[in-house]
Formats: structure tokens, C-alpha cells, sequence
């Protein structure tokens, strides 16, 4: 039974969001859905099958593989969360999906935003929506990705609010947490998750946040820039990132840049190969916007890229009616591929934490803390920086040395909705690896910074 606390009154839900405030409230929301079955009453033991590289073991649950075709209207509840930087909308009855993140600064999708639920036969039990994150927890496209989760608004003594989404798994009888907290004043929002097995006996355990982020020709999937390889599932084959030398998956990539969505021909996944940096993410260089992903790599230490690719009905006829393309960039914790499960002991507890924010107007990224991103740029003589703050940092210093010496230093007001950027010419040659780019706050802590290196060939 779903546990609902109402926090706020019908007045304060609809009142605009103050600056340094945050609000979270439950209500309805309206979208064309295709209709499924009621699943299929008789338990479904093993076949011998197998999902996403495992034993599709499915009992007690029972298939919802009814898809009827059929489109009506239908109402879901719609869990919100809101500051004056971000709005996030949570579908408790779909698996806890975060719907959608929005961007209210310039009114940007972080997320691939559906318009309609249309479900297709991919989930472990069949149906199965994409957009927003999903949250694959124990397994890939867990069992009740299309099912409903128990949830709790609350507020916290900080200002901060939360959603919280949990789960007892019936297969295994292990519990799952997530807590989707908005702080006052930061354009990020933070996922704590808790995985925690209360079985007598160790079990595996595989988590995987699955970011579906809209896509188009201008899309570029960013990993740190020193990742120089990448590898497929249940690493059996390998690439060089992010400009490919041979055949990768069936497809001569030689000469071409993987980063960018419109470079692949067919379906495929790119998992960074030995990612020693605590950011990932996206950026679409015709919006000039995308979207960071921070966590903790020695924990949080997976990063993948899959798609569909151009012109594939699946992602654009099938899963939607008018939304389009989208891409997976996918965030694993205690794990760097999959299948590639880890154990839990009897009685264990496994915590982890990750945040998500809106980058906008820099161009890309090169590094990114959870203070700020940044971006370095040089080309034809000229010097490109830009940073991204995910709260206000007024006084800010804004450095660009070259060869030691500076060649911007300004004190700046910088903010989520007010990005530093700034193009330079520079006289005398100078390399890539001579810059070094360097946000400060007032107090003179460093917010982030950034030197490009020169890398050894990895072979």
C-alpha cells in the first residue's frame, strides 16, 4: 500500500516557487496510453530462457505482455518535485521512472520527455517505456520496470525535500531504496540509493540507471577525455575512443568520431573502458545544453552509451508516436559492464549517491565537479572557455593561463542561469596542454578546473 504524505496545502501547490525554496506534492497527470492486459494469472516458471545475459527467472511475478494497440487517455500518478532551478515529475505506478527533468532556466529537457505511454515487449516482463530514468535495480530492465513502487514525500530540516521510492523484489526478497532529494539554490538533484539483502544467503546484485536523453544530427555522448577506450557487453570486443581505428560491432568506424549519435549505423552500446573520472553525460551543441552526471567512480564506476541509431523504427515508431529519437547514457554502480554482477552478503547494505544537473550555453564539457563544468576549446588561434556553476557563486575568479601566464582573469557573478563564456585570440603557437582553466569561488575554494594532457597511445 502506497504511503503518502501530504505536505502542503491545495493553495501553497499551485503557488509559483520562490527563490531558495523548494516544494514537492502529488497529483495526476493526463497522457495518451497504450492500453496492456492484466498479466497472464498463471505463475511463469523457468524456461531455460535467458535476459540481458541472465536467467530470466521470473516466478512469482507473471508476464504483462498483453499489448493491446489500443490508445485512451489515462491518468497517472504524478509525484513533483521543484526549485527554482529544476522541475522533476516521478511516475510511481511506472516503476518509480523520473518522467521528466526540465531545465526552467531555458526550458530544456536534461531528459528524453514522453508525451505518450507506449509500451513494447523489451522489460523482463514484457512491457516496457522509455525516457526519463529508469532505475534498473538487481537487474537490467528489472521485472517491475513497468510496476508499481511504494513512495513517500518528505521535507528535510535542511529545505531540501524528497521523494523516496522502495521496493521489496519478490524473486530474490531483497529491498531497494531511492531517495530523489532538490536542495534550495542548486540546479542539481541527488539520487541515494540503498541496496539491501535480507535473505540468510549472498546473492548477485546489478544496478544500472538508465538515462534516456532526446537526441538528433548536433547530439555528442561525452566521457571524460581520458577515456580512450571502450568495450561491448560482457567485454568482448573493444574500440578506440572517441575516434575509432577499425571495425567495432560489425561497422568500420576508422577515421570517425563515436561521440557523436549520428556517427552509428545501427544499435549498438559503448561501455568506457577503465573511466578513472567522476563525470559523464551529453551535450546538444543545436540546443547548446546537456545534461552532467557526477558520482563517486570507485563506487559509481560504470558509463555507457546505447542507441538505437539514425533512422531506426524502434526508438521512433514504436516506443513513441511523436517524440523522436533518444539515447541511453547509462550510470552503473559496483559495476563497469554488462552482464557483470556483483554479491551482497546476508544482511549487507550498499549505499551510493549520484547527482544530475543542466549544463547550458559553453559548448560541451571537459570536466565537471558538482560546483561547476567547464569547457576548453583551442582552434585557428583562438581560445574558447566556458563555465557552468550549479549555484550562485557571486565574485567568482575566472582564470585562462597560458604557459603559466594569465590570459583571462576576471572577477564574475556566475550562476545556473548565467553561464561564463568567453572567446580569446592568442598570439604566440602554443599547445592545448600549455592552458589550464580555473573557476574560483570568493573564498578562493577551486569550483573546477581544467588542463588538457597529452596521453600515452593505449595501443
Amino acid at each position: 500500500m502506497n504511503r503518502i504524505v501530504r505536505l502542503i496545502t491545495l493553495c501553497f501547490l499551485f503557488a509559483p516557487v520562490r527563490a531558495d525554496s523548494v516544494k514537492v506534492w502529488e497529483d495526476k497527470i493526463t497522457l495518451p496510453s497504450y492500453r496492456v492486459d492484466k498479466p497472464d494469472p498463471n505463475p511463469m516458471f523457468y524456461k531455460g530462457e535467458s535476459y540481458q545475459g541472465a536467467k530470466k527467472m521470473i516466478y512469482p511475478y507473471a508476464l504483462i505482455d498483453g499489448l493491446t494497440g489500443i490508445r485512451e487517455n489515462a491518468d497517472w500518478i504524478a509525484l513533483n518535485l521543484e526549485n527554482e532551478y529544476l522541475k522533476l515529475v516521478v511516475l510511481p505506478e511506472i516503476g518509480g521512472r523520473l518522467f521528466s527533468a526540465t531545465d526552467k532556466t531555458n526550458n530544456y529537457d536534461l531528459l528524453y520527455r514522453q508525451h505518450v505511454i507506449k509500451p513494447a515487449l523489451i522489460g523482463m516482463l514484457g512491457a516496457w517505456i522509455s525516457g526519463g530514468i529508469e532505475w534498473c535495480v538487481f537487474h537490467h530492465h528489472r521485472n517491475t520496470t513497468h510496476m508499481p513502487v511504494d513512495y513517500q514525500l518528505v521535507e528535510n530540516s535542511d529545505g531540501s525535500k524528497t521523494i523516496w521510492l522502495a521496493e521489496t523484489e519478490r524473486r530474490h526478497r531483497m529491498r531497494w531504496t531511492i531517495a530523489l532529494t532538490l536542495q534550495p539554490g542548486k540546479s542539481y538533484f541527488q539520487a541515494d540509493v540503498t541496496l539491501f539483502n535480507r535473505r540468510p544467503l549472498p546473492n548477485s546484485i546489478l544496478y544500472w540507471a538508465n538515462v534516456a536523453v532526446a537526441v538528433n544530427d548536433d547530439y555528442q555522448v561525452i566521457f571524460p577525455p581520458s577515456v580512450q577506450m571502450a568495450t561491448y557487453h560482457s567485454k568482448n570486443d573493444f574500440a578506440y575512443w572517441p575516434i575509432g581505428r577499425g571495425r567495432y560491432r560489425g561497422t568500420d568506424y576508422t577515421g570517425i568520431d563515436q561521440s557523436w549519435w549520428k556517427n552509428h549505423p545501427k544499435p549498438v552500446s559503448f561501455f568506457a573502458w577503465n573511466n578513472p573520472e567522476d563525470f559523464m553525460g551529453g551535450y546538444d551543441h543545436g540546443r547548446n545544453a546537456g545534461i552532467v552526471h557526477i558520482g563517486n567512480h570507485n563506487i559509481v564506476c560504470g558509463a555507457k552509451l546505447w542507441e538505437w541509431g539514425p533512422n531506426n523504427i524502434w526508438d521512433t515508431k514504436v516506443l513513441t508516436d511523436s517524440d523522436g529519437p533518444y539515447a541511453e547514457l547509462m550510470v552503473g554502480a559496483f559495476s563497469d559492464n554488462q552482464p557483470d554482477y556483483s554479491w551482497i552478503k546476508p544482511g549487507e547494505v550498499k549505499r551510493f549517491r549520484q547527482y544530475w544537473y543542466p549544463v547550458r550555453d559553453i559548448g560541451g564539457f571537459k570536466n565537471a565537479t558538482l560546483d561547476a563544468a567547464v569547457n576548453l576549446e583551442l582552434t585557428d588561434g583562438k581560445v574558447k572557455l566556458g563555465f557552468h556553476a550549479t549555484s550562485a557563486f557571486p565574485k567568482a575568479i575566472a582564470l585562462l593561463t597560458a604557459k603559466g601566464k594569465p590570459i583571462v582573469e576576471k572577477t564574475i557573478d556566475i550562476a545556473p542561469e548565467k553561464p561564463f563564456v568567453e572567446t580569446v585570440p592568442v598570439d604566440a603557437p602554443i599547445r592545448s596542454t600549455d592552458l589550464i582553466a580555473i573557476l574560483k569561488s570568493a573564498d578562493g575554494k577551486v569550483l573546477v578546473e581544467y588542463q588538457p594532457k597529452k596521453l600515452p597511445d593505449p595501443g
